[in-house]
């Protein structure tokens, strides 16, 4: 088996797509093609499916997938005995994501990482921001972003939906008496600020927030209706869905490296555990709880 094919066959996996792995390796998309059915006919069966989202792995796939992977650290220890390229399971690993992410649905994944790993010590850094990958402070980052920087090296483990909440016994009132909402203003980022305006127009909010764990605690609170991630309101108990969740609202959840971090092993490590522990959250984060 070439191993060759199989490093083209991992990319379409993690990017979702052949014209993703093409970009991510810098080769043209009917080599992709090409080599991966190449790898399908050698070994005997379907390793990929189109579907409309994108390409999905079958269940040989993600046999593969996973032997292909476990090739690869093995590749990167020949490569790091050579080349002297940091091949340890061990040090430090530094970890950018937003704050409604990594205090919540993302803080048991990172718990489990430790547990699989631990001689990483695993440092998490609140930021919005791509800079601080872009320049080294960090190693890892978890975004969510619909056009993530070209100068990274990443993939969309897959979509966040957002929907607008309010306390179940606001919601009841509002219902009880036919009346409108009271929406929070937001300042958290660019998204909310457009998705607010376009929900409400051009109000007057009585509250605003720059954080959405503030916003979470303001609707707990009955100030009013906002648009929170899913995995943030459909886990509370005291909050309801205003109404279903909106396509336009989606954003792609990326995990993003810099190029030259791309053959380290714990980073490699850290990557594949926490796309396939996110995946298995998948109905949480796409709101279809």
């Amino acid at each position: 088996m070439n191993w060759d094919d199989l490093r083209l066959f991992l990319a379409v996996a993690r990017t979702g797509s052949i014209s993703g792995a093409a970009k991510q390796l810098a080769v043209q998309h009917s080599t992709v093609s090409r080599r991966v059915h190449k790898l399908e006919e050698n070994i005997g069966a379907r390793l990929i499916e189109r579907k409309h989202s994108g390409y999905t792995l079958t269940s040989a796939g993600k046999q593969v997938k996973a032997a292909a992977t476990r090739m690869e650290i093995e590749m990167i220890g020949i490569d790091g005995a050579l080349l002297d390229i940091d091949t340890q399971l061990s040090g430090s690993l530094r970890i950018t994501a937003i704050n409604n992410m990594a205090s919540t649905i993302l803080m048991p994944m990172f718990a489990r990482f430790i547990e699989r790993y631990p001689n990483v010590k695993l440092h998490i850094m609140v930021s919005n921001s791509n800079a601080s990958l872009a320049e080294r402070e960090a190693d890892v980052a978890i975004r969510l972003s619909n056009s993530p920087s070209d100068t990274l090296v990443g993939s969309c483990v897959l979509n966040v939906a957002s929907t607008v909440y309010g306390s179940e016994a606001y919601l009841q009132t509002l219902q009880e008496n036919s009346r409108q909402p009271r929406w929070i203003g937001v300042e958290c980022c660019d998204f909310h600020k457009i998705w607010t305006k376009q929900k409400c127009g051009a109000g007057i909010h009585p509250f605003f927030s720059d954080d959405t764990l503030l916003t979470l605690s303001a609707i707990k609170q009955g100030l009013g209706v906002s648009i929170l991630p899913c995995f943030m309101g459909d886990v509370e108990p005291s909050l309801a869905r205003y109404c279903n969740p909106d396509p336009d609202f989606n954003l792609g959840l990326w995990i993003l490296l810099h190029p030259d971090l791309k053959r380290t092993a714990r980073v490699l490590a850290f990557r594949e555990f926490m796309i396939e522990a996110i995946k298995e959250q998948r109905s949480l984060f796409e709101g279809k709880n």
